[in-house]
């Protein structure tokens, strides 16, 4: 009877074993790892919502702050997306809002509603790597840069991290040369990526300062961008974070410019 037992259950147990050593096996194609880090950071569940704080500090330890609804919604998974950052906080910036049609292949669609003037600018493809509302974040930070522009190659693997070195394929449309980003192996959560000028030298680094799990997703919930130049900082911390929550196509509109939708950005329940 054990005699029996034990060799119907041997294949099982093989099985599962040999698929415990694949999953625990290190990741070795730079571009797999870059592909997987990027559906980490920005394609948890079909869709998303979270409560931002933003902690803007300059070289005199001068503070700003700033507060914000982000909404993101899926076209599929590792695609298009569609991103809504609506302003609560402070007075001046209020009712300001951000919006992205981004694409898997090509530049992204941004646009930018300024209520004080009723205005909405559409934001070029050459202002993606500029400053997002006055803060060390970028507006290409937000809704993340498109792999394709980028030459990944694997630098190195330890108990924790994948290094990865990272090189625009068109120097001439980014103020970087290169940059070095440490992927957590666990999570494939980038953990720190360090940016290096034409001058090769290190003058901008992003963080994760605290990660969270959300309905089983490892999530950023604390992170932080250094100008090593001029020695100012941002800190943005998530708060009220939920995915799967069925928006659609129309809470991403030009519409929601000037008329966002407050069903989503109140706080889930």
């Amino acid at each position: 009877m054990l005699n029996r037992y034990l060799k119907s259950a041997l294949p099982v147990l093989t099985s599962l074993m040999l698929s415990v050593s694949v999953q625990a096996a290190d990741m070795t194609d730079a571009e797999s790892i870059v592909k997987q880090a990027n559906l980490a950071s920005y394609y948890r569940g079909a869709d998303g919502r979270s409560e931002a704080r933003m902690i803007i500090e300059d070289s005199q330890g001068r503070k700003q702050q700033r507060q914000f609804t982000i909404l993101r919604r899926d076209h599929e998974e590792g695609g298009d997306q569609q991103f809504l950052v609506v302003f609560s906080r402070p007075a001046d910036v209020r009712n300001t809002v951000f919006l992205v049609e981004k694409h898997a292949q090509g530049d992204d669609d941004r646009w930018l509603y300024l209520p004080g003037l009723d205005l909405v600018k559409r934001i070029s493809a050459g202002d993606k790597r500029t400053s997002f509302v006055g803060s060390h974040y970028f507006y290409e930070d937000v809704s993340g840069r498109n792999l394709s522009e980028d030459e990944h190659r694997l630098i190195s693997t330890d108990e924790q991290f994948y290094l990865l070195e990272n090189v625009p394929k068109d120097p001439g449309s980014v103020e970087f040369s290169r940059y070095r980003a440490w992927i957590d192996k666990a999570t494939l959560l980038p953990m720190k990526i360090e940016y290096y000028n034409s001058n090769d030298k290190l003058y901008r680094r992003v963080e994760v300062l605290k990660t969270d799990t959300v309905q089983g997703f490892p999530t950023v919930t604390r992170s932080r961008v250094s100008d090593l130049i001029s020695g100012g900082r941002t800190t943005m911390e998530f708060r009220f974070i939920a995915y799967d929550l069925g928006m659609d196509s129309g809470v991403f509109s030009e519409r929601s410019l000037r008329k966002p939708p407050r069903q989503w950005l109140k706080r889930p329940q």
